[in-house]
This record gives structure tokens, sequence and C-alpha cells, in this order.
């Protein structure tokens, strides 16, 4: 864990990011479009979150609050400036032409259709701004498929998809997945999409539309369940925490808890037997290949939890792993973040800038050159307002970040 001063000198000038002159105008709420445009922030790129006078709908999610704010909101919002514009009025909706002129990209997940209808749609910003990169996100399809008019939220995505159907215990009801993770990746998708599009422009000089739908990001993430189905005919279903294909690749009992075995081929396999002295299971036929152990499940996990029973989880856990099998605690939050801060990964940003103070999960990219950097904290609502507006309605097309 680490401190970053925002008015503090940088580590490393962010002028140079990889995205550094990118101006991002981010008319996107909730969690997907953040998520997206939060990394593109991180990677240098100035984003100016426009927003309703009663803001982000995630201000309001809580509890839980920090200091009076949304954790929710907080999650995915650094590094942006909040500008508050009313696009129901001519001033508001001014502005955000005006804004939308300028920008590199722009990204929103309004009703599909709604933003051509206030003048702001693809078509007719780029012919004003040809090199703008326009991403539009949509529950269930854009504008003119049967699925505009469907209301675009993670859970129904994760309940349609298939998803909830291979969660959760083997019989049981289905289970969302913990954390909005058809919405999370939305919005790493739209960024990959967006970089994409932007590389494209660096060689034509033309921006493109990116359109991305949860639920075929969600379709998209079912990877190997998906394609047993398409391919073989077979249908998942929940198995807990087993894996259709791998065994042991699950959670197993010990004498305190459960780990997490991953068993991934058949060396590894034996050097699981062998580190539990139960050399005989590598050699019995019915678990000697993985095929055979995914058809033998039931017997092999009973007899590896009777060995297991014999240690504790974090004896179970150095044993394997001096083994050299893949295995790990079943953490919660806190313990996730202890074995990170263990494992030197440094995990948790703390954003100071006067008296205000949040703490970040660090993003996961590490570039050698040009590093992700934390330079806004969250913004509080409207709070740029004032100095976005008056550089939009200013004929110098000086950038809103100018270098040093």
């Amino acid at each position: 864990m680490h401190d970053v001063g925002v008015d503090a000198a940088p580590e490393h000038d962010w002028t140079t990011g990889p995205l550094a002159g990118c101006l991002v105008a981010d008319f996107s709420r909730v969690l997907a479009g953040p998520l997206a445009t939060m990394v593109l922030g991180d990677l240098g790129a100035t984003v100016v979150k426009v927003e309703h006078p009663r803001g982000d709908d995630t201000r309001q999610w809580g509890p839980p609050f920090a200091d009076g704010e949304s954790t929710y909101y907080l999650s995915v919002n650094r590094n942006k400036r909040s500008v508050v514009l009313d696009l129901a009025t001519d001033d508001g909706l001014g502005d955000a032409r005006l804004l939308a002129r300028r920008a590199t990209v722009l990204i929103e997940n309004f009703r599909p259709g709604r933003f051509a209808e206030l003048g702001l749609g693809y078509d007719e910003l780029t012919r004003e701004n040809p090199r703008l990169v326009y991403c539009s996100i949509s529950g269930f399809g854009g504008p003119g498929t049967p699925g505009a008019a469907l209301a675009g939220y993670d859970f129904v995505a994760q309940a349609m998809s298939g998803l909830m159907d291979v969660t959760g215990p083997p019989g049981g009801p289905p289970y969302k997945v913990g954390v909005a993770v058809v919405d999370v990746l939305t919005g790493l998708h739209a960024a990959i999409g967006i970089l994409a599009a932007l590389a494209s422009r660096a060689r034509s000089g033309r921006g493109q539309l990116v359109e991305i739908d949860l639920f075929s990001t969600a379709l998209a993430s079912l990877v190997n369940q998906a394609s047993a189905f398409v391919n073989a005919g077979v249908l998942p279903h929940a198995l807990g925490n087993r894996h259709p294909s791998i065994t042991p690749y699950e959670t197993l009992a010990a004498l305190d808890g459960d780990l997490a075995v991953a068993v991934g081929n058949d060396i590894q396999f034996r050097a699981l037997c062998r580190a539990l002295g139960c050399d005989e299971l590598a050699t019995d036929e019915r678990f000697a290949t993985n095929p055979a152990r995914v058809a033998h499940h039931e017997p092999l996990v009973t007899a590896l939890e009777t060995q297991l029973g014999r240690y504790t989880v974090a004896a179970a856990v150095a044993t394997l792993r001096t083994a050299g099998v893949p295995c790990g605690p079943v953490n919660d939050v806190r313990g996730a973040l202890d074995d990170a801060t263990a494992l030197g990964l440094d995990p948790v940003v703390h954003m100071v800038d006067g008296m205000r103070r949040v703490a970040t999960i660090a993003s996961p990219l590490r570039l050698s050159d040009t590093p992700v950097s934390y330079r806004k904290l969250p913004p509080r609502l409207g709070q740029d307002t004032d100095e976005v507006i008056a550089w939009l309605r200013t004929p110098d097309t000086r950038p809103l970040d100018p270098p040093d």
C-alpha cells in the first residue's frame, strides 16, 4: 500500500503517458462505461465525466459510504473531472456538443438512439469531428435491433446469458457472481475496442464507431462452457467449485477450512499425491490421466480429502506449494489484500488531496516506460464545471491538460 499526493510532484511526467493528449468525453453512468474511462484515465487520458445535475446513480448506491461518499462510486471514477450538464437545456446541450467537437473519444451508455435524438449521434458528430472514436454501450443491442428497448443491467445479463445457470451448487438455485462481472468485462472490452480504434486512426486519420453490449459480452465470457455446447452439444450446468473438464480443480476440505487446488496436468497430479503421501492414487488407473480423474471425480475427492484432513489450510498450502502444486487459501477481501501485499503486489493506493483521502485498488497494468498514474481523486459532483465550460467556450484550442 502506498500514498499518492495528487498535488505533489509525480514520480514520472504523466503527460508522457500512452494516452497523454487524448480527451475523453465520458457521458456514461454506473459501471461499464466509467470503468472503461477510468482505464483510459489511468493511462494518461484527460477524462471529462459529464453528469446530470443529480449525478451518476452510483453516488447514491450505499451503504457503505466513506465520509459521505459512496464506495461504489469511488471504485471506478479516479482520474476524471466532473462537469454537470443538463442535456434537457439548450446551454447544456450546446456545451455537450462543444465537448464532443474537441474530444478524441466519446463514450455513452444511454438508451440506444437517445443520443442521436439529442443531436449527439455518431453520424452527426463525426461530420464535424471525423477523427472522433465514438463508443456506445448498450444492454442487448444498438438502435434498430430487437434488444434496443431492453434496459441494460448486469444482473439481468447474467441471468439471460446462462452465466447464473453454471454458477452455484449442483442441483441448487442459480447464483449471480458476487460482483457485477458482466459490467466489468464490458468496460474492459470497451477500452480494448477504443484503443484498437485509436491505433487504426493513427494510420487512417479517421475515427470509427465502437459498439458493445452486455449480453454479447456475457456470452463471450462463457468461453469453454459455451464452446462445449456449440461444438459438442453438451449443455453445462452448475457444478459448484468443480471444473467440468479438469480434476482436481476445485476447493477441497482441510482440517480447519477449504483450500483451492488447481491441478492442470498429470505431472502436477503426481506431485500432489507425493506431497500428501498417497502415491498409489497417481498409479490407480481411475486417476492416472485427467479424463479418468474427471470420470471418477467422487472417489478421488474422498481420497484426497482424507489425506488433507490431517493438515490445516495454512499447512496444506505450504506443503503443496513446496511440491509445485498450484493452490491457495479461500480468502475474504481482507485476506486477499493481505496476501497480495505479502506477494509484493502493492494492491492499494491511498490518494490524498488536502484533507481528502480515498483508497483505491491499484491498476493491474504495469508498463515499463509509460506506467499508469493516479492524478485525480474521484471528483465531487460538478467540481470542475466552471473550469471546463470556460475552456469549452474559449475559441483557443489549447488542451485542457497542457503538457509541462
